[in-house]
């Protein structure tokens, strides 16, 4: 009976080293990704379609339009979509639009049955575009500098079809914010990190850019029944190695606000997370493997302390090195990025992600519909 009992706290044991090895070889390789020296990208002077979908936004409208126009770019131009608003989104634009020459309105006043509601109003924007490249954000986000635009279009010269850029949220008060900037950030660096490993597999809508040209040519959206998926989904189809470019610093950052209460946020994260089944296979492989690694790294970790016997102490030095790894990450990649977070935090946000995942993941999977707005 104790032999039997030994080999099973050895078997265990060995199965908790294999997992945490897995988010040490994961950590391994962002710190690669943001360490390595990135690929040399030019200012260009292409002309810029800067493109905003707004339902109800006036009041973030009055905001954004006026920083969008201020951008220190010779050749762009702004366009709204104002999608079936029911505030003064319309009448604000009405007025806007001769005042600024750079500034453009496509109306939506409604949307066929078989198309979600943004997708319809993107594509429509995207097809008023005047110039090649489309750089999307949303009406809740203000770009970090009037340098946005030209940050941005760094990336697109020569063959390249996407540029990807990173979008954080606003600090505020609270564990809400800290977790979702915490969050928010571990995806960021995982798909621009990913990316400059040459794996890009998503984008996020309020930072990304792309030749409209491309869009026209793949017919635009694929999935265009469902909620979300027109920023993720549209870079996991067609982004490849030799074709993205990620551009990071302070000054090409589009910062955005939280949401207040877990209610809201968690609608906003199963919306997010709902459409990861329809990836491409080997990168729900890659991702499931990372996001199943980091929460049984907390689920089995007490049990696996517990039954390790004589091999306690590698069991801790594994988890004391996943942990530095991780506050190391947290630290030096979100300062690259331009938004520094507090790494103090992380071992305790840490946790808290893996308990997010476990909750929040198989209610995206099971999802089938998630609304963006009515």
């Amino acid at each position: 009976c104790t032999l039997y009992i030994c080999r099973f706290m050895f078997g265990f044991s060995i199965a908790f080293l294999i997992i945490v090895g897995l988010q040490i070889l994961f950590l391994v390789a962002l710190l690669v990704a943001f360490y390595r020296k990135p690929r040399r990208l030019e200012a260009t002077s292409t002309g810029v379609s800067v493109i905003v979908c707004a339902h109800d936004e006036e009041h973030n409208l009055r905001e954004l339009v006026p920083l969008l126009l201020q951008q220190d770019y010779p050749d762009f131009e702004v366009i709204v979509v104002e999608d079936r608003s029911n505030d003064g989104t319309y009448d604000y634009l009405r007025e806007m639009v001769p005042v600024h020459v750079r500034l453009k309105m496509v109306r939506v006043e409604s949307t066929p049955a078989h198309i979600h509601g943004k997708k319809f109003a993107l594509t429509l924007g995207i097809r008023a575009a005047r110039y090649e490249w489309v750089l999307l954000t949303d009406a809740d986000c203000r770009p970090a500098s009037t340098q946005w635009v030209r940050e941005m279009s760094r990336g697109m010269a020569g063959d390249t079809q996407f540029v990807l850029g990173y979008s954080p949220y606003q600090v505020e008060p609270g564990l809400l914010n800290a977790f979702v900037r915490f969050e928010s950030l571990i995806t960021a660096l995982q798909y621009l990190g990913f990316a400059q490993l040459g794996k890009p597999y998503m984008g996020v809508g309020r930072n990304l850019a792309y030749r409209k040209s491309f869009f026209i040519d793949k017919k635009g959206f694929k999935h265009l029944d469902i909620t979300g998926g027109d920023d993720d989904l549209y870079v996991n189809e067609h982004a490849r190695k030799d074709t993205t470019a990620v551009i990071i610093g302070s000054q090409s950052l589009m910062w955005s606000r939280a949401k207040k209460t877990w209610r809201d946020w968690f609608t906003q994260k199963l919306r997010h997370l709902s459409v990861g089944r329809f990836y491409q296979r080997q990168d729900r492989f890659l991702l499931g493997s990372v996001t199943i690694s980091w929460i049984l790294t907390w689920l089995l970790a007490v049990p696996a302390l517990l039954l390790s016997g004589p091999w306690l102490w590698w069991l801790i030095d594994a988890l004391l090195l996943r942990w530095v790894l991780l506050i190391w990450l947290t630290h030096d990649a979100s300062r690259k990025l331009g938004a520094p977070f507090e790494s103090w935090k992380t071992p305790f946000l840490d946790i808290l992600y893996a308990i997010y995942y476990l909750v929040l993941g198989p209610v995206a999977a099971r999802s089938k519909k998630v609304r963006w707005k009515n």
